[in-house]
């Protein structure tokens, strides 16, 4: 029988690179429904190959344009279509491919529903971590890591009671070699240029100041239920090993493979089990050569230090880095600010922020809004 699945955010770089896969195993799934923001070209192209039977877009406009030519299927705008597909529980998995804080919702809503995820989006677990998880938890929900290290330690991870630490990889991004002086004067162009991955860009400039690798950390906090000084972050510039795990005994477990989304979106998608697939046979020890390593230089990325601290203080602060740091880039990105600011704008936004320890599902969306509009101060 053919496995039932959603995605919502399938036009954007995970959610492509899941249709891949599924295009791939074509005979292993069934696709109920895309939600692809309004890149209408795009989606039309989508619902012609998979033929899921609802669709979800962002405006009226786009429902419109996709309703002239496709008449019966059914096509739903924004919250409500979201709502709509993390409803349907004929969903065997649900894949939240967008980045933002719009994926949280939908995650809670399938949950609710009783439908596993297979998550991609970092917001979700960033903002509220605690409350996701519980949930999970309680309707019996699995909650399948797509990032590239969580998905490594969730397949080197058999006994998590014999697991004593969590190692999570990271690249070290396109300044890695380079000084303070080059990174304070970064372009875009420059910081998009990541020498490993293709990815969205928002996360390509994360990538850049290892903020992404501490969102990674408390990602990995609440999916394995670690404390933060038992997951470590090491630099290891070819990408192969994307990370691993030291047991109770010393013995330590590592994932290793090409750096490709494919594989670590197919192994969500296909688990427990696992079938050849884009990525199949082609990685090769001879052609590695070598494993590079180091310990993260936290004057260099002191994103990856304020990601920790974060972490650790819990409840609102995760939600205001988030925020500010999300906005940040933004910023950087339409040329507002340097490269460097990101994080003294973060650290700012941190050091002022009033933590809420415990804050409900409404609060962390008005915390959310308040940073945001505080952050967008800085444009300058």
């Amino acid at each position: 029988m053919k496995k039932k699945i959603s995605i919502i955010g399938s036009t954007g770089s995970i959610g492509t690179q899941t249709l891949e896969v599924i295009e791939k195993l074509q005979d292993k799934f069934e696709i109920i429904a895309l939600a692809g923001g309004d890149n209408v070209k795009l989606l039309r192209e989508q619902i012609l190959k998979f033929k899921p039977k609802k669709v979800c877009v962002k405006s009226l406009s786009a429902r419109n344009e996709l309703k002239a030519e496709f008449s019966k299927l059914e096509i739903f705008c924004d919250d409500e279509g979201l709502d709509e597909i993390c409803s349907d529980r004929s969903n065997d998995l649900i894949v939240v491919a967008v980045s933002g804080k719009i994926g949280l919702k939908p995650t809670l809503k399938a949950i609710e529903n009783k439908i596993d995820i297979a998550l991609a989006n970092k917001e979700t677990l960033v903002m509220a971590g605690d409350i996701v998880m519980k949930k999970a938890i309680e309707n019996n929900v699995k909650i399948l890591p797509i990032d590239s290290e969580h998905s490594a330690l969730h397949q080197c991870i058999k006994d998590i009671s014999m697991v004593e630490k969590l190692i999570i990889t990271a690249s070290g991004g396109p300044f890695l070699y380079k000084s303070l002086e080059e990174i304070k004067n970064a372009t875009v162009e420059q910081t998009l240029a990541h020498p490993k991955w293709k990815m969205g860009k928002k996360i390509t400039v994360d990538s850049a100041t290892l903020m992404n690798k501490g969102l990674e950390v408390i990602e990995a906090h609440h999916l394995f239920g670690f404390d933060y000084d038992k997951i470590e972050v090491i630099i290891h510039p070819q990408s192969l090993i994307h990370s691993a795990v030291e047991y109770v005994d010393g013995s330590v477990v590592a994932q290793i493979g090409l750096p490709s989304m494919h594989i670590p979106i197919q192994y969500a998608i296909t688990y427990p089990e696992r079938f050849e697939g884009i990525k199949s046979k082609s990685f090769s020890f001879l052609d590695a050569k070598r494993f590079d390593f180091e310990k993260p230089d936290l004057e260099k990325f002191p994103c990856l230090k304020m990601a920790y601290e974060a972490g650790k203080m819990g409840g609102s602060a995760t939600v205001c880095l988030n925020a500010a740091n999300e906005e940040a880039v933004f910023s950087f990105l339409e040329g507002k600010i340097k490269l460097y600011r990101i994080s003294e704008i973060v650290e700012k936004i941190l050091s002022e922020h009033k933590l809420v320890k415990i804050p409900s599902i409404e609060e962390i969306f008005e915390i959310d809004k308040e940073v945001r509009i505080k952050t967008r101060e800085f444009r300058s």
